[in-house]
């Protein structure tokens, strides 16, 4: 599925339903009176966050949205149909801005969190609201408002617990498939990852958090270069940042002036997201050139009160351990509940021993068991009664 992270779009929401002039018609009714109902009232244009969703590509394909109107009145004193709202379900995450004035309208950043974009249109009075003493037969009803109309712009910003950055090409796309499953593309060439990737890292039964793979920044990002002001804006809502960063001769780049960069285009960026918890880890430690300049660099980073990890995301070395110092650096907490601890055995079961059973006791449980024989019945005597014929006494 393509991955859109901004788009434009028209609301309108509903008219409100007229009002209506009517009269009471009836036999041997004079002077029924006005009964002339209500408008009903304009859908309203709402907005739904989902989580099942992580794109805004299915508002890219209809400019306008467009929420129904209410009926008019009608006599008899009935009242015009409301209009039906317009649901339009949007990632969690999505802020709408106003496209005219640049106003940050609503930010939709909780699951199942509704928010009315566009208010549709009060219906309009029937005439049976206008009688008074002095006019009884009033000939005149409100017209339906207008419902609202809005040009906005949405942007959506991902909901992740922790940040992946780093330069192209350090292995950010390798870790969280090693971590997680997702499964970003991988190649051996820069820029790899163009749209951010969210996978759900598990650390124990009940212990989970989201990572986020932000595509590769370099310096003067926070001035848009490379796309930038794009990429950065998916880092705003992580609690926690993870900086990898590896030896790269290809490119005459150093580690340590890697971190450095991407830390000043951070405080350039917004200072709050720089003074956010992090770490920092060496990646692709199945190299040797790697593995060898790694205590040197690690006490130049120690220098600077940062430590730094050594994992490698082929091999799977230290990839879990960084994971539950993640875990603990988002949650705070001291322990995690490990999925591979074995299980507890069961306590063994308390034998009680049979008593021996006597055999006389045996015989009387069986003798009671026993149905008792029935006695054979009685055989009917041979001789007949013999029958006297009629008339004689």
């Amino acid at each position: 599925m393509k991955f859109v992270d901004s788009c434009e779009v028209d609301v309108v929401a509903g008219r409100g339903g007229n009002g209506v002039v009517a009269f009471r018609r009836e036999k041997f009714v004079p002077f029924g009176g006005p009964s002339g109902g209500d408008g009903g009232r304009g859908g309203d244009v709402v907005f739904v966050a989902d989580e099942g969703l992580s794109t805004l590509l299915d508002l890219t394909y209809g400019r306008a949205l467009r929420a129904r109107h209410g009926e008019h009145g009608q006599g008899k004193d009935c009242y015009g149909r409301a209009g039906e709202a317009l649901v339009v379900r949007v990632p969690v995450g999505t802020q709408v801005f106003d496209r005219e004035s640049g106003d940050l309208l609503f930010d939709i950043d909780a699951k199942g969190q509704k928010v009315v974009i566009a208010a549709g249109g009060k219906g309009g009075r029937g005439n049976i609201h206008f009688a008074t003493p002095y006019d009884r037969a009033p000939r005149r009803a409100e017209p339906g408002e207008p419902g609202e109309e809005k040009k906005l712009r949405l942007e959506l910003k991902v909901m992740a617990d922790v940040g992946l950055l780093g330069f192209p090409n350090v292995g950010k796309s390798t870790f969280i498939r090693a971590c997680s499953r997702a499964q970003p593309k991988v190649a051996d060439y820069p820029f790899t990852t163009l749209t951010p990737h969210l996978g759900v890292v598990r650390v124990g039964d009940e212990a989970t958090f989201v990572l986020a793979d932000i595509p590769g920044l370099i310096p003067g990002a926070s001035e848009g270069a490379g796309l930038g002001h794009r990429f950065l804006k998916h880092v705003e809502r992580c609690r926690a940042l993870l900086h990898l960063v590896t030896l790269d001769p290809s490119e005459d780049r150093e580690p340590f002036a890697d971190y450095q960069a991407l830390m000043h285009e951070l405080a350039r960026f917004d200072p709050a997201i720089a003074a956010r918890p992090q770490l920092v880890a060496l990646t692709k430690a199945d190299l040797p050139e790697v593995r060898e300049a790694y205590p040197k660099l690690k006490a130049r980073f120690a220098k600077k009160k940062v430590d730094l990890r050594l994992v490698s995301a082929v091999t799977g070395e230290n990839v879990r351990q960084l994971s539950i110092d993640l875990y603990k650096l988002v949650t705070g907490k001291a322990e995690v509940e490990a999925w591979d601890a074995p299980s507890p055995k069961p306590l063994p079961k308390k034998t009680i021993a049979k008593k021996p059973i006597a055999k006389k006791k045996i015989a009387k449980k069986i003798a009671k068991k026993a149905p008792a024989k029935k006695a054979p019945p009685k055989k009917k005597s041979a001789t007949r009664s013999k029958a006297r014929p009629k008339g004689r006494k």
